[in-house]
């Protein structure tokens, strides 16, 4: 059974992934290697921020690993927050960082996406998944699952939040779902 080292210790990723990829891999996080790094993003894509990711891991630990970066993009925002999604409002407060996004889009169209990118580094090269999901930003928090910004998106053609879907529901359309079945198919392909 291949291991593959998930560049996270969010373990909310971590259960969405492995409920993806199912059993006929094993997936370790950060903390399971014993890796207390605080690993670099300073890409100004999300590609190059899960490279970053992976590249740290196999050339300290030399794994085969791979790491997502992900995010939110308003177009009424130019594609704000982006590779700054996760400390939006100068910090890692979802609540602030939230409350920042709803304040600067005001009565803007509220058009959005979620987008995931992974870099998977396997057998010496790079490959990389992306899922994208399109959606709507409400100007009101609903629901009490899902992380992030999951409380105001609302995925097109649907009328719930990610907040108010249960995992199954949005591991079925999430943009980290669809990235992350690209990569169980590479991996399956092997």
């Amino acid at each position: 059974m291949l291991e593959l080292v998930f560049a996270t210790n969010n373990a909310h990723k971590l259960e969405e992934v492995q409920a993806i990829v199912g059993d006929k891999f094993i997936l370790k996080s950060l903390s399971d290697i014993d890796c207390q790094d605080d690993i670099p993003e300073t890409g100004v894509t999300f590609q190059e921020n899960a490279q970053q990711k992976t590249d740290y891991l196999v050339n300290k630990y030399g794994l085969y690993c791979f790491g997502d970066d992900s995010g939110l993009e308003v177009d009424a925002l130019n594609g704000e927050p982006g590779v700054y999604s996760a400390r939006y409002s100068g910090s890692r407060d979802m609540e602030k960082n939230i409350d920042l996004l709803l304040e600067k889009l005001g009565d803007s169209p509220n058009n959005a996406r979620f987008k995931t990118v992974i870099s998977l580094y396997l057998n010496e090269q790079q490959h990389f998944f992306e899922g994208t999901i399109e959606g709507q930003i409400i100007k009101e928090r609903r629901g009490e699952k899902g992380f992030g910004y999951d409380p105001i998106f609302i995925p097109n053609g649907y009328d719930k939040t990610f907040a108010e879907m249960s995992a199954e529901e949005k591991n079925a359309i999430s943009h980290r779902a669809i990235a992350v079945g690209k990569l169980a198919e590479f991996l399956k392909g092997l």
